[in-house]
């Protein structure tokens, strides 16, 4: 095996190996796989059952449902309309989101939803791509009327099936206040779904196929997308957001008939991706090489460094640390130590044993996966089992950690 400066040593592997079989043999995870990559060499870890009371085994071909890992696979799909001139970042969005122009502002966080002022200004693309455009999941502000609001009318639902097809949940969203002027602050999530919208509205095409035509297919990403066909339905286990206090396992979700086993209404660009362990790799790997997979260029390589550099003011990254702080089940470690790009965390400094540059992100059902382009190295980690409890967190946590040591130079 390499040990040299393209690979991992194999002491490191075998110590990654052990510490993710722990996690497993605690019986608080029931399996996971992880691929970790460097330079010419990829190592995969299946460990475990697709089921925490037994059950097939997990296997490299597993697939998972990725939630918030699903960010930075899907703004691809914007920055590609920005390479070929269809988008451009001081764009208006109203354009082709008109639910969003002549917005409102709340005079503050915890107003009532018509205690409100003028935005005093409109929408662009470059906000909604940071996702610095006034509205967003603030888990510090549970309570308020607009958090309220956010939940009830399905912006943010529970599960996939919960939300409303594109144009009646862009209504619903227009028909809020934002909670912050646009370009003001940094918050999570709900502007990826609105990209979504974007670019089917753009391209005509539902966003799911935008992503396949453009992205999964000349990655040969065969295993990605918004919902799992009935022949592979058999390789996506069960999900679980077990119980907080007592940490008995609760099914969130099942593969068949489950949320995931058709089409979905709505394709959420934050939260809705499946995929395996070798599919994410590949679009990693894909940033890495500055856009290109083999003889193909998916992105140009001004794209790949818009979306994996950090892109926050420093006003808009006080309110990105104070969700790092504020609430670690979000960012659940690696995702914590600095700014945002486009879609993905982007480290500024180094706060464990990951350098500055990494990027990538994690998701509540257990997910992470990052890349470093200083070590040309890609760690993925999924897992069925939700961030309700803090079991997965701890095992990236240890992934990363172990990740690090196992460089062979």
């Amino acid at each position: 095996m390499d040990t040299g400066n393209r690979g991992f040593s194999e002491s490191g592997l075998r110590r990654l190996r052990d510490v993710l079989a722990r996690h497993v043999e605690s019986k608080r995870i029931p399996g996971l796989v992880a691929l970790v990559s460097r330079g010419g060499q990829t190592h995969v870890e299946a460990l475990g059952t697709m089921r925490h009371d037994g059950g097939p085994p997990m296997g490299r071909d597993t697939i998972f449902r990725l939630a918030s890992t699903s960010k930075p696979v899907t703004m691809a799909a914007t920055m590609v309309l920005l390479d070929e001139c269809r988008l451009r970042l001081d764009d208006l969005v109203e354009q082709w989101l008109p639910e969003l122009a002549d917005r409102q502002v709340l005079t503050r966080i915890d107003a009532p939803l018509d205690d409100t002022v003028p935005a005093r200004r409109p929408i662009t693309v470059r906000d909604l791509l940071t996702s610095t455009f006034g509205l967003g999941m603030d888990m510090t502000a549970l309570g308020t009327p607009i958090m309220g609001a956010i939940f009830e009318q399905a912006i943010f639902p529970q599960k996939m099936t919960e939300y409303p097809e594109p144009d009646e949940w862009m209504r619903r969203l227009g028909q809020l206040p934002l909670m912050h002027q646009p370009g003001e602050r940094w918050q999570y999530h709900i502007s990826h779904d609105v990209l979504g919208v974007l670019v089917a509205r753009i391209t005509g095409q539902s966003f799911e196929t935008f992503l396949h035509e453009r992205i999964f297919d000349p990655l040969d990403m065969k295993d990605t997308g918004f919902h799992v066909p009935a022949r592979d339905i058999d390789r996506l286990p069960p999900s679980y957001a077990p119980d907080a206090q007592t940490g008995e396992f609760i099914l969130w979700d099942e593969a068949a008939d489950g949320q995931y086993s058709q089409p979905l209404t709505f394709q959420s660009g934050g939260s809705g991706l499946v995929s395996t362990v070798d599919d994410y790799h590949t679009y990693f790997r894909m940033l890495l090489n500055g856009g290109t997979h083999g003889t193909e260029r998916i992105l140009s390589r001004p794209a790949v460094t818009l979306m994996t550099t950090n892109r926050l003011t420093p006003e808009q990254q006080a309110a990105r640390d104070a969700m790092a702080r504020n609430n670690v089940h979000v960012s659940f470690g690696q995702g914590q130590h600095g700014g945002w790009g486009i879609g993905m965390a982007v480290r500024t400094y180094r706060g464990d044993y990951a350098p500055i540059g990494q990027f990538g992100w994690d998701g509540g059902t257990g997910t992470s996966a990052y890349a470093d382009p200083e070590n040309q190295l890609t760690g993925i980690l999924l897992t069925q089992v939700g961030m309700s409890v803090p079991d997965p967190a701890r095992a990236i946590h240890d992934f990363w950690t172990t990740v690090y040591q196992a460089i062979g130079d």
